[in-house]
C-alpha cells in the first residue's frame, strides 16, 4: 500500500506517470516521441552515445525526496493542496520488482506507436529492447536504500544507468555495492545562502552533506558529473564560488543546464526564470575558465553544455 495521498497518485496518472509497484514510476521522456518521430535524439544521445529510444526514464523513489526545489517538476507536498510527509520512506518493493515493473510500464508507453505512420520502424523495433535507465524522473533515488542492487539488476539486463542525486545522502553513496555507469550529482547553488533559498532542503544539515558526497567523487570508478540547473535571476553566480565547490570533486564533466518551465515548477517560478541557451553558453564558457575544463560539446534544443578534463566524451553506445 502507497503512503501517498490518492488524490496524489491521481494527478500523476493524468499526467502519464506510470506507477510501478508502490513506489516507483516510469514516465515516457520527451525525447522518446521526438526521436522516434521527428529523429531528433536526447542530448545524451549526443554527449554520451545513449540511444534515445531505447531509453527509460524512471524513479524508486516517486513520492519522496530531501529537497523541494523552485525548479523541480514534481509534485511536492502542499501543491495542489495536497499533503504527505516526504520524508516518511515506504517498505521497499525488491530491485527485481522494480526493473521487471519499469520494462513492463516502458513496453506499454510504447504501444502507443504500434502502428503510428510517423513512428520510424527500425527505431520502433530498437526500442522493444530497451538499453538504458535514467534513475532521475523525480525524488531522491539514494533514498532507496538498496540502490547498488537496483543498479545491479538492470546491469544484469544489459542496461547502461545514470543515476543521478542531489547528494544530500553521502552515507547511500559511500556504502553503494554497485556503481552506476555514470553518477550526476545535481550542485544547483554556488554558497549555502542561495542553496537554502532555491534548493530549499527539508533537513537543516543538507549543505554539509552536499559538500561531503562532493568529496566522495574522486573515489567512484565510474565517470562523474556535476549538473548545474541554472534559474535565471537565481543561482548563476558567483560562477568563482562554483568553481571552489567544484574543484573539490574534481568530476569527469560538468553540465550547466537551463531551468525548464514544466510541470510543477510552473507553481513556484516564472517563464521568465527560464535562461535562453546563450546565456547558459556564457556560464559555461566562465564556469570552464575558472576550472580549467574544456568545452566539448553542447546542445541548443536543451539548452545544455558539456564542460570536462577530458578532450572527448566517454560514449556508451551499444
Amino acid at each position: 500500500m502507497s503512503l501517498a495521498p490518492s488524490p496524489l497518485i491521481s494527478v500523476l496518472k493524468r499526467q502519464r506517470y506510470h506507477i510501478v509497484g508502490r513506489h516507483s514510476a516510469v514516465k515516457r521522456c520527451r525525447w522518446l516521441y521526438e526521436t522516434l518521430i521527428h529523429d531528433r535524439p536526447c542530448y545524451k544521445q549526443k554527449f554520451y552515445g545513449i540511444k534515445s529510444h531505447q531509453c527509460i526514464q524512471m524513479t524508486p523513489v516517486l513520492y519522496h525526496c530531501t529537497q523541494r526545489c523552485l525548479f523541480c517538476w514534481r509534485a511536492q507536498s502542499g501543491d495542489l493542496q495536497i499533503f504527505w510527509d516526504e520524508t516518511k520512506l515506504p517498505p521497499w518493493d525488491s530491485p527485481e520488482e522494480i526493473v521487471e515493473g519499469c520494462i513492463n510500464a516502458q513496453l506499454q508507453i510504447l504501444s502507443g506507436y504500434k502502428g503510428n505512420p510517423k513512428a520510424n520502424p527500425q527505431k520502433f523495433k530498437e526500442a522493444l529492447i530497451p538499453r538504458h535507465v535514467a534513475i532521475s524522473l523525480t525524488g531522491e533515488p539514494t533514498l532507496y536504500e538498496p540502490i547498488g542492487d537496483l543498479i545491479e539488476a538492470f546491469h544484469k539486463r544489459g542496461f547502461t544507468t545514470f543515476l543521478v542525486s542531489n547528494g544530500t545522502v553521502p552515507s547511500a553513496l559511500a556504502k553503494i555495492s554497485h556503481e552506476p555507469t555514470q553518477l550526476y550529482i545535481s550542485v544547483c547553488a554556488p554558497n549555502e545562502e542561495i542553496y537554502n533559498k532555491v534548493c530549499r532542503p527539508l533537513n537543516p544539515d543538507s549543505w554539509r552533506k552536499l559538500n561531503e558526497t562532493l568529496e566522495l567523487l574522486n573515489s567512484f570508478k565510474c565517470p562523474t558529473v556535476i549538473r548545474i540547473t541554472a534559474v535565471r535571476g537565481l543561482n548563476m553566480g558567483p560562477i568563482s564560488d562554483y568553481a571552489k565547490i567544484i574543484g573539490k570533486a574534481n568530476p569527469t564533466y560538468v553540465e550547466p543546464k537551463a531551468y525548464m518551465h514544466v510541470g510543477f515548477s510552473r507553481l513556484r517560478l516564472g517563464y521568465e526564470s527560464m535562461p535562453s541557451h546563450r546565456e547558459i553558453r556564457e556560464f559555461a564558457l566562465q564556469l570552464a575558465k575558472e576550472l580549467s575544463y574544456n568545452f566539448l560539446d553542447e546542445s541548443e534544443d536543451s539548452r545544455v553544455v558539456l564542460l570536462s578534463r577530458l578532450k572527448s566524451p566517454i560514449k556508451f553506445s551499444k
